[in-house]
């Protein structure tokens, strides 16, 4: 009896730990099998592209105490569970009225309430965040690292078929977003909201109306995955908001916001005030009401134009109290006094601080590369006046760090391709045409030297 016993219990014992050691393996088959998945979809994706990349200080989030209503109409329409909510709503408006700074505030705010599907920041004429094929595998694994049940839904789609990530746009957004939402859905207890900013810099207009046209599949979803679309009113996108398959989209325009601006300016001046080295000497109030005033009122409701005076003014290498005379002093030289454009104001500051560059024969070349890969002392030297329009940036390539241009508004390279608003600034195709030659030189004399050194 005693035997017995104990060879029940010993088959027991090893049925129990055969179950564990079969539930330990099947764990990390599956986890192996997820962790496989998430690679699959970083591979894919564009990591800089999101609101909390390295990358995010481009597009920094809306000054303290701005913008609240629009933050909260959009914070309101994350958190309406009804079936009456918009899914999609498309937030427009022109350069300079801080569309992304909005984007990423509320990227913020919905990341802090868990809410937060997605994210994808779209920079024109950049490798990742330019590139269309990036934007779904980006969402995805956002939304695989935040959801514990699409992460496993998505991975039996992608170790079933790993190339699913180079399928065209709409059979990625169906296959890796919508189906595995479907699957997950009935675990996910809370809105999740996608924003896609700046979809007017994706790498061309078809592949931008590409993106439109396949978002009717989200409309299956409600009502917990909503996306936003920030973007300009660019025609053709305009065009396809206007088709039938988008008709329950809501269009919402980004307002000017003066007094916005004025809270923005009062605090930066008064930031500089305190900060920079050059104004230990400077009585206050600095600058006077009216001047603070006068540059609220050019800046006609956008950020753009204040944040263009502020960054000009604040250089560290110039007198705060100088920069900003030249600011306000009168702009001569009107090519046609009886047209007003709408953006006379920031082209005249465009003016302006292109007026002090001493070299100025040479600047269209610079403008010309200024998304390329290089730098030279002579184009350090005849930018550094220019630190409020153009900034240096880093890539790395391998063990080596490569320096190379980029503007802090896209509005300036618009403004530098259009000779009637750029002047004698205006960068052409014989410039592009000369920027070529010198490369192609530069590059013969590398070719040389470097056969005369290993002869």
């Amino acid at each position: 009896m005693y035997v017995v016993y104990n060879l029940v219990i010993e088959r027991f014992l090893m049925q129990s730990q055969l179950e564990i050691t079969m539930s330990i393996e099947n764990k990390i088959d599956k986890s192996n099998v997820q962790e496989i998945a998430l690679r699959i979809l970083y591979n894919a994706s564009a990591p800089d592209a999101t609101h909390d990349t390295s990358e995010s200080f481009t597009h920094p989030p809306c000054h303290p105490n701005t913008r609240l209503t629009i933050l909260d109409d959009l914070t309101t329409w994350s958190q309406d569970t009804s079936d009456s909510a918009p899914q999609i709503v498309w937030m427009h408006g022109p350069a300079g009225t801080e569309k992304s700074a909005i984007a990423q505030s509320l990227c913020e705010a919905l990341q802090d309430q868990t809410s937060l599907g997605g994210s994808f920041f779209f920079k024109r004429g950049h490798l990742s965040r330019g590139n269309a094929a990036r934007l779904w595998p980006t969402i995805a694994y956002q939304l695989a690292r935040s959801s514990p049940s699409f992460k496993a839904a998505i991975a039996t789609r992608l170790t079933s078929d790993p190339a699913l990530v180079n399928k065209s746009l709409p059979t990625q957004l169906q296959q890796l977003l919508i189906d595995p939402y479907h699957d997950a859905a009935a675990s996910i207890d809370r809105n999740l909201v996608v924003i896609i900013d700046g979809l007017d810099e994706c790498e061309d207009e078809a592949r931008q109306q590409e993106i439109l046209r396949s978002l009717p599949r989200f409309l299956p979803c409600r009502p917990r995955l909503r996306i936003l679309i920030v973007s300009r009113p660019e025609t053709h996108i305009k065009q396809v908001f206007g088709e039938p398959a988008l008709s329950s989209c809501v269009h919402l325009t980004v307002p000017g916001a003066s007094k916005d601006v004025l809270i923005y300016l009062t605090d930066e001046f008064k930031r500089i005030r305190e900060t920079h080295a050059a104004m230990a000497s400077i009585s206050c109030p600095w600058p006077e009401e009216n001047i603070i005033l006068y540059i609220m009122r050019k800046s006609s409701g956008h950020f753009i134009y204040a944040a263009t005076v502020i960054r000009f003014v604040e250089d560290n290498d110039f007198d705060p109290a100088e920069r900003l005379v030249m600011i306000t002093l009168p702009q001569s030289q009107e090519p046609d006094p009886k047209y007003v454009s709408p953006i006379s104001a920031l082209d005249e500051l465009y003016l302006q601080i292109l007026g002090a560059v001493p070299y100025r024969p040479q600047l269209s070349r610079v403008f010309s590369v200024i998304a390329g890969i290089f730098l030279a002392t002579e184009i350090i030297l005849m930018i550094q006046r220019l630190h409020s329009l153009i900034e240096i940036k880093e890539r790395s390539q391998g063990r080596a760090v490569a320096q190379y241009l980029s503007v802090y508004h896209a509005s300036f390279l618009d403004f530098l391709s259009d000779p009637s608003r750029s002047r004698n600034f205006h960068f052409s195709d014989k410039d592009r045409q000369n920027l070529a030659t010198d490369m192609l030189e530069a590059l013969s004399q590398n070719s040389t030297h470097r056969d005369e050194a290993m002869a």
